[in-house]
C-alpha cells in the first residue's frame, strides 16, 4: 500500500510538498557554481533558467558541461544547475514550478503525465538502461538472490525498472522472490551493498566501478538486452513548450551542443563528472566517460515511439492508465527535429 502511494506522489497542489520542494531546492543547490566567471550578475541579456538534474550519475553529464563550458551562455542562457535527490523531487519541482527544466528519466515523466501533469519530454540522450544488477562476493549467481534484498534509489524512477527487468530476465518475481527496497540516492547504494544492508542493487557509473573495486561483481549488464527504453532525457513542462518554444530551443541546442562537445573532449568532460560527481578517481571517470558518453549517448537526442512505447509497457503492470496510452502524447520531438534538418547536428561533428 506505501508504494503504491510512493509512485503516484506527482499531484499539484499540495502546499506542504511544494514547501519541501522548494526548500530541498534551496539547500541542495551547488553553490560552487554561482562563483563560476561565466555565471553571474555580469551577464547582461542572459535570460535566467532553473533546470534539476535527478541523480549523481555520468548519465547527467550534458546540462553541467553546457554550464561549465559556457555553452548555455553561449546561446543566451544563464543556468542554474541544481541537484535533486532522485527524479520524484525532480518532478515535484518541475510540477512546482521552482524549475523550468529537468534531466530525467522517460518512466518519471511519462508516470507524472499518466497523473495528469502536464510534463513532456523534449529529448532523449539515452534510449538504452544503461545499468548494471551487481551483488556482493557471496552471491555468484542469480539464483541466489530469492529470498534476499536488491537495492535502487526510489520506487517509480528508472533504477526501479531496471530492477524490475533484470529479475524477470532470471525468471524471478519482483517483490515475491527478491524484496526490492529503496536506500536513496545512487551515492547511497554502494555503502548499502558494503554494509550488507542490500546483497544486490542496481548500479550506473560511476558506482559500478566503485563497487567492483571493493569486490562485488556483476550479475547483468541491463543495457545488453537490447531493450530500447527512454531512459535519461530532457523534460519540461507543456505550457512552457506551448508558450515559450524559443526557451525550449536554445535549451535544447546548448545541451546538444555539449554533447557534442563531451564526445570530442574526453579530457573536459572528465573534469566536468569529477567535480559534479565528487570523485576524482580517473578510473571511475574514465569507465563513466567511455561507458555513457561515447558507447550510449546520442549524438541526436531524439525522442521515439519505441523507446517511449517501451516505458509504458513498464507502467503498465503498475498504472492500467498506461495499457492503452498512444506513446506520441508523451514526448514532442520538433525542437531535435529541426536542429537535425537545419543541419546544426552535423555541424557540430565537422
Amino acid at each position: 500500500m506505501k508504494q503504491a502511494k510512493t509512485r503516484n506522489d506527482f499531484t499539484a497542489g499540495n502546499v506542504m510538498k511544494t514547501r519541501l520542494v522548494a526548500f530541498l531546492i534551496f539547500s541542495l543547490t551547488i553553490v560552487s557554481l554561482a562563483q563560476h566567471r561565466c555565471y553571474g550578475a555580469d551577464s547582461p541579456g542572459l535570460r535566467k533558467v532553473r533546470m534539476a538534474f535527478t541523480s549523481l550519475s555520468a548519465v547527467m553529464m550534458p546540462p553541467w558541461l553546457a554550464r561549465e563550458a559556457g555553452i548555455f551562455n553561449k546561446h543566451g542562457l544563464e543556468v542554474e544547475v541544481i541537484a535533486t535527490p532522485t527524479g520524484v523531487e525532480g518532478m515535484n519541482a518541475l510540477i512546482a514550478g521552482e524549475v523550468q527544466f529537468l534531466q530525467i528519466s522517460g518512466g518519471t515523466t511519462a508516470s507524472a503525465a499518466l497523473g495528469g501533469a502536464d510534463v513532456i519530454i523534449v529529448g532523449t540522450t539515452l534510449d538504452t538502461l544503461v545499468q548494471n544488477l551487481m551483488a556482493r562476493p557471496e552471491i555468484e549467481k542469480a539464483e541466489q538472490l530469492r529470498g534476499k534484498t536488491l537495492g535502487i534509489t526510489r520506487f517509480g524512477t528508472s533504477i526501479d525498472v531496471g530492477a524490475r527487468i533484470a529479475l524477470r530476465h532470471f525468471g524471478l518475481v519482483p517483490e515475491k522472490d527478491v524484496a526490492i527496497v529503496q536506500v536513496g540516492g545512487m551515492e547511497s547504494m554502494v555503502p548499502a551493498l558494503q554494509s550488507n544492508r542490500i546483497q544486490a542493487g542496481i548500479l550506473s557509473y560511476p558506482a559500478i566501478t566503485q563497487a567492483k573495486k571493493l569486490g562485488h561483481h556483476v550479475l547483468l549488464d541491463v543495457a545488453s538486452l537490447g531493450m530500447p527504453y527512454a531512459f535519461t532525457g530532457m523534460t519540461t513542462r507543456g505550457r512552457i513548450v506551448r508558450e515559450d518554444p524559443d526557451l525550449v530551443r536554445r535549451y535544447m541546442m546548448a545541451q546538444v551542443e555539449a554533447i557534442a562537445r563531451a564526445k570530442r573532449d574526453k579530457n573536459l568532460a572528465m573534469a566536468v563528472m569529477g567535480k559534479y560527481l565528487r570523485t576524482t578517481n580517473p578510473a571511475s571517470l574514465s569507465d563513466a566517460y567511455e561507458i555513457d558518453v561515447q558507447k550510449y549517448m546520442l549524438k541526436v537526442p531524439l525522442p521515439t515511439v519505441e523507446a517511449v512505447k517501451s516505458v509504458l509497457e513498464d507502467l503498465a503492470t503498475r498504472n492500467p492508465k498506461a495499457k492503452d496510452a498512444d506513446p506520441r502524447r508523451f514526448f514532442d520531438d520538433s525542437f531535435i527535429r529541426q536542429m537535425q534538418f537545419s543541419g546544426f547536428i552535423d555541424a557540430l561533428y565537422r
